[in-house]
């Protein structure tokens, strides 16, 4: 990590899988982009008649280019929110900021599918976003990967190499978002990284259906449940898991049809379908083991595991991740320096400070891609 001085302000917003709404953050960054903190923090909910339309979105449906255009702006105006209150918050001008890094709404990620190429498309109006805040935004940030040959995705993890890298012990970072994804941080080295699988996807859904909940809190309806033996490993049989990186992954394949197509194939082998508290308990069950299975196949030698998303915040969760990895020491990013609601966005802030600087800030180990590449389309205020 560096941090160069003469420093300059930057908003990132996120929104990811989970479809809970959006994060965004006020950075210091020096000149260069070396890390220089956090100075404010906000999260807007997405309306409930947004959220169902995102969802709906991530499968085709009739009049989807109408329905996608309007969300897109529903998106860009929930990100004016949350700039205006960072903002507010901090006393901060708008001409302070050099430039806000949105992530958008991830709706269909197919990179390398159809024609070769494929595609993956965020949501959101930046034009729009641009226009309501008076501030430059950078958008669009996994297109130009895709278009060298990469997945777009994972894109963070050469930021955490640049704020939680160690320069004489391997460290891996886990986000737990709707999905998860690894990164794997040794000395001397590029950062590695991909998609593990469905984080809190899947989860969120059941407790949905069956609580009405967003989600789990604490994971504490997959503690008062038992994991389904028979459907764990119907879960981990999924051909994604032995599939070598780069990979990435997402809603496309993780939803809710592809979990009930499992639940139909274990009725119609004869065995009795289990409660939704023990499908739950077994939700639990697949996120931690994934995670922790590429752990072991790609950073056995890590000295820690740091955990970032929401779902650092699900104790049944990081446990039995921990009762996998018994070895290892297990924290949230926020003991190393940054919050666990605030790595994502940060990651994003720094990316439009890459992009305004015209320096490539993907890692092909990670993504695929041709090579090192400037990512982002920039809308000036």
């Amino acid at each position: 990590m560096t941090w160069a001085g003469d420093d300059v302000l930057y908003i990132g917003l996120m929104s990811g899988t989970s479809l809970d709404g959006v994060d965004g953050v006020l950075c210091r960054l020096g000149a260069q982009g070396g890390w220089g903190g956090v100075l404010a923090h906000a999260h807007r909910p997405f309306p409930e008649a947004l959220r169902q339309s995102l969802m709906a979105l991530q499968t085709s449906g009739p009049d989807e280019l109408h329905r996608a255009a309007l969300a897109g702006n529903a998106i860009a105006e929930r990100y004016a929110e949350v700039v205006s209150t960072l903002l507010a918050d901090t006393g901060t001008p708008a001409a302070a900021v050099c430039a806000i890094g949105a992530h958008g709404q991830t709706v269909r990620h197919q990179p390398g599918l159809h024609d070769g190429t494929g595609y993956t498309l965020q949501l959101g109006n930046a034009a729009l976003l641009a226009e309501r805040t008076g501030i430059d935004v950078v958008a669009d940030f996994r297109s130009r990967d895709v278009a060298a040959g990469g997945q777009g995705a994972p894109l963070v993890p050469c930021f955490h190499r640049h704020v939680f890298g160690l320069s004489d012990t391997t460290r891996a970072v886990v986000n737990i978002g709707g999905i998860s994804n690894l990164t794997v941080l040794r000395p001397g080295e590029p950062a590695r990284g991909f998609d593990c699988g469905p984080g809190n996807a899947l989860m969120d859904h059941w407790i949905h259906r069956h609580q009405g909940c967003d989600y789990d809190d604490c994971g504490a309806w997959a503690a008062s449940g038992m994991v389904v033996p028979d459907l764990l490993a119907d879960l981990l049989a999924q051909p994604y898991f032995a599939q070598q990186p780069p990979k990435s992954t997402g809603r496309d394949l993780f939803n809710p049809d592809w979990l009930q197509q499992r639940l139909d194939a274990l009725a119609a082998g004869g065995a009795r379908l289990p409660s939704p508290t023990d499908v739950q308990a077994t939700l639990c069950a697949f996120t931690a083991t994934t995670i922790a299975d590429d752990v072991r196949r790609h950073a056995g030698d890590a000295a820690e595991l740091l955990v970032c998303g929401g779902g650092a915040f699900n104790t049944a969760l990081v446990e039995g991740i921990q009762a996998r990895l018994p070895g290892l020491r297990i924290r949230s990013t926020e003991d190393a320096g940054l919050p666990a609601l605030q790595v994502e966005a940060a990651a994003f802030a720094w990316l439009a400070c890459m992009q305004g600087l015209r320096q490539p800030a993907n890692e092909p180990a990670v993504t695929g891609a041709a090579g090192l590449r400037v990512l982002g389309a920039r809308h000036p205020a």
